[in-house]
């Protein structure tokens, strides 16, 4: 919101020499936003100048100028530049007459841009000063001829700063406002805020217009909303007023160009620049209707589905059925809250108008301006909330400026609808505001503050009553009253002081395994990443599927990007295109992780509620219920990437690609962290290279996968051939991890190692040949590793010779060599009897 410092000081006692950057200090304080300062950079001398004379001169260049007298002082005196009072300037522009009044920018002058003036040489004359166009002065967008000030219906004596004259010394301070302070979208919100600040005298604007209560001879209007949005009707307030002989033609006084321009709206029309300055001097939109172009009577409405309609913009839209319209005989006429029609809107032949002031249900407003994709200064201030009650006093004000500028007369036609319901009344109880701010306020301060804000303060026991004022839509509960009393009192007042925690709180056990295993695998060289979880079809049947069996994924109502409009079944299409774009900028070595949820629904079934609760209300246990039986199951997984070195080549060292043996050691590591046993078996998945493909189970139910992406998919992504890759369903493997580990005993004993090699047929997993080694070699067995795949000269054809590392300790005794031979061939003869290994020769 920019804020014209002399329309402020209208409604609000501004010190003389009250600077921009104090407003904004004063305004700051009451927790508005400082954003910028807006002048029209104009630095004098700039004067109203009159033509004496000119003489046509056509150029070889084929251009003809002008080379024109102009008195810029009254004759005899000497001119704001010192110079003579009639100066000769070259102008290019023929829109102008001998007598007439323009603006002159006298030599050491400077224009925005900065562009200073000077005296300077052209087409053969020395031109001593620059007669001026709109567009060069700041106000407005004509570039074509220069400004006349006949057009603006000014006729200043000669040698008049044009500046001050104008209105272009003026000074606009703009503000971010946040969406709970709509009304601060307004000269009145602000100067109420600035009084609240400094304490200086506030002069509401709407009890300096006079608004009758009703309208006689009324214009009919009729609120018909069937289908309201959340039980809100589409207008509880609505208020008309007829003004009839205006004359379109007439200019828009300067001081309301500069004070609009200032605010960031460009003069269109008088009638249209009107009905703006109303809506930023008391924050209510303003809409005016060409009366004559109305057939019949206005009819608020919901939209039929597919209903066309042409807006101001002249682009024809098609309706929603949650879209509001004002509507007359002949059909929509209006979107109502966002923009007009173009069928009714006021023109250069509009005589008479009807003023329209509206309160519209915010969420509506807030819809079909997205919905149609229409910002607009009045969509902006309606969907913040505008206070219902101001529309009478709008609709008088807009009429009394059309009287008064544009030479009409308003008459008694016009209507009011008024079924706004009183504000419920807030409870803030005593000591409320120590307790949630700290701050030590007393009842009358405490009074005073909410009292000040405008609302309606009773004494009652246990605390105060307050009725908030109707311009104040986020003051719902006690919270917000004892944001007014902080912020009014000071926020400077609110102590610093560290809250305890409660005791026996904390990390969950679910929340300290996930950041185990975020450090296990980020200590372990990999970089955590956090992809979105957007997908498209292709994606969740090839990594969201195991065999290829089709998968039912969620649709998104209002994707982001319609090429992957689906919630993820999988995290790895995430980490292959962070793989994809790190290597693309030339981190060719990329090993990375994530943890996230995945979206699985069941086939079949219908997601969502019937109905959202209201936004405004705690939804009760069965709605909330309603709500988690409509959301589909979302495991939290965790998936790792690695591709290029896993280990870098440097001096005695060649360099080691990553490979599956990396996912594995991922997997390791996952399970340690989460104290999880995690079982690694061969599996086989569609995404996943055959051979180079691990399932992995934990309690005998699998929890994910871990191998080689296919090197078609590899390069499909324009990774290398080789990818390796896991997926944990984390969830499953917090469920299946030790709630309490227990540490083993250190055994006392010396230990005694064997090797073992089996010769068995290549299709015989290790992993299950290692089963039956520990199963069969008993308690004494501490610990065996596989440490050897041999296959090649000395083992049959079809076979590979298992070497695995076995260390036996007893908790007792020393073993005996005997003893621990004993337990290797035990554990040998129950892996051949199980899987046909024999011990190598």
């Amino acid at each position: 919101m920019r804020v014209p410092l002399s329309w402020l000081a209208e409604y609000v006692e501004l010190v003389p020499g009250t600077t921009p950057e104090q407003v904004h200090a004063a305004l700051v304080e009451v927790g508005l936003e400082e954003e910028d300062v807006h002048t029209f950079d104009l630095v004098g001398p700039i004067v109203v100048g009159e033509v004496l004379e000119f003489v046509e001169e056509p150029q070889s260049n084929g251009k003809t100028i002008r080379w024109c007298q102009v008195r810029v002082a009254p004759d005899g005196e000497t001119a704001a530049d010192g110079g003579e009072a009639v100066h000769g300037i070259v102008c290019g522009a023929r829109n102008f007459f001998v007598g007439d009044k323009v603006v002159v920018t006298l030599p050491g002058a400077v224009l925005p841009g900065p562009f200073p003036i000077a005296a300077r040489k052209t087409y053969g004359h020395v031109s001593d000063g620059m007669i001026a166009s709109a567009r060069e002065l700041g106000l407005g967008e004509d570039h074509d001829g220069i400004l006349r000030l006949s057009t603006l219906g000014i006729d200043a004596p000669v040698g008049t700063d044009a500046i001050k004259l104008l209105g272009l010394d003026d000074t606009a301070v703009e503000l971010n406002v946040t969406p709970d302070r709509g009304y601060a979208f307004s000269i009145r919100g602000v100067a109420r805020e600035y009084a609240h600040a400094t304490g200086a005298a506030f002069r509401d604007p709407v009890h300096q217009t006079e608004a009758t209560d009703a309208a006689t001879g009324g214009f009919p209007v009729v609120i018909d909303d069937q289908a309201p949005i959340r039980g809100n009707i589409a207008s509880q307030a609505f208020a008309t007023r007829i003004v009839r002989g205006v004359d379109p033609s007439r200019p828009t006084p300067a001081w309301m160009i500069a004070r609009l321009k200032l605010a960031g709206i460009r003069s269109l029309s008088l009638l249209v620049d009107i009905t703006n300055y109303v809506m930023l001097e008391l924050g209510q939109p303003i809409h005016g209707y060409d009366l004559d172009a109305l057939r019949g009577g206005i009819v608020v409405r919901r939209a039929t589905a597919g209903e066309p309609f042409t807006t101001l913009d002249g682009k024809a839209r098609t309706l929603h059925a949650e879209d509001v319209v004002v509507t007359d005989d002949r059909g929509p006429i209006g979107l109502a809250g966002v923009m007009g029609g173009a069928e009714t809107e006021m023109g250069d032949t509009t005589t008479n108008v009807l003023i329209e002031a509206a309160h519209w249900d915010p969420v509506s407003i807030a819809r079909t301006a997205r919905r149609h994709k229409l910002p607009s200064e009045a969509a902006k201030r309606y969907e913040r909330g505008v206070d219902p009650t101001i529309g009478p006093v709008a609709v008088a004000r807009v009429a009394q400026l059309m009287v008064d500028l544009a030479g009409g007369t308003a008459d008694d036609g016009g209507s009011i609808i008024r079924t706004v319901p009183e504000r419920a009344a807030i409870l803030l109880p005593d000591g409320y505001v120590e307790r949630v701010t700290g701050i030590a306020a007393s009842d009358d301060e405490v009074h005073d503050a909410l009292a000040e804000v405008g609302g309606v303060i009773t004494r009652v026991e246990g605390g105060f009553s307050v009725v908030p004022p109707a311009w104040r839509p986020d003051l719902t509960g006690p919270e917000e009253l004892v944001e007014e009393v902080a912020r009014l009192g000071g926020y400077e007042r609110i102590p610093s002081v560290l809250p305890v925690a409660p005791p026996g709180r904390g990390l969950t056990r679910s929340q300290r395994i996930r950041r185990r295993v975020a450090d296990a695998l980020a200590v372990g060289g990999a970089t955590e990443v956090l992809s979105f979880p957007f997908s498209n079809e292709a994606d969740n049947a090839l990594y969201g599927s195991v065999d290829g069996s089709p998968v039912a994924s969620v649709k998104l109502a209002n994707a982001l990007d319609a090429t992957n409009a689906l919630l993820r079944r999988s995290l790895l299409p995430g980490l292959i295109g962070a793989a994809k774009r790190n290597r693309s900028r030339g981190l060719v070595d990329v090993a990375l992780f994530e943890q996230g949820l995945v979206f699985l629904p069941e086939a079949g079934r219908e997601y969502g509620s019937s109905e959202l609760p209201v936004g405004a209300a705690l939804p009760g246990d069965d709605a909330l219920a309603e709500l988690d039986a409509g959301i589909p199951p979302q495991p939290r997984h965790v998936a790792a990437l690695f591709v290029g070195d896993s280990v870098t080549k440097q001096p005695g060292q060649a360099a080691i690609a990553a490979g599956v043996v990396d996912a594995l050691d991922a997997v390791r590591r996952v399970g340690l962290a989460a104290g999880a046993e995690i079982e690694v078996v061969q599996g086989l998945h569609q995404a996943m290279h055959p051979g180079r493909t691990a399932e992995l189970r934990v309690g005998g139910a699998t929890v994910g996968f871990a191998g080689e992406l296919l090197p078609a998919i590899a390069e499909a992504a324009d990774l290398p051939r080789v990818v390796a890759v896991l997926e944990l369903d984390l969830d499953a493997v917090i469920a299946g991890a030790v709630v309490q580990p227990e540490a083993s005993t250190i055994g006392t004993f010396p230990a005694a190692t064997q090797d073992l090699s089996l010769v068995v047929g290549v299709e015989v997993p290790a992993a299950v040949v290692a089963d039956s080694v520990v199963e069969g070699a008993g308690e004494l067995l501490e610990s065996l590793h596989l440490v050897d795949d041999y296959r090649g000269q000395g083992v049959p054809d079809g076979s590979k010779s298992l070497t695995f590392a076995l260390r036996f300790r007893a908790a007792d005794r020393t073993l005996t060599a005997a003893e621990a031979s004993e337990a290797k061939l035990a554990g040998a003869a129950l892996a051949g009897e199980r899987t046909g290994a024999a011990i190598r020769d």
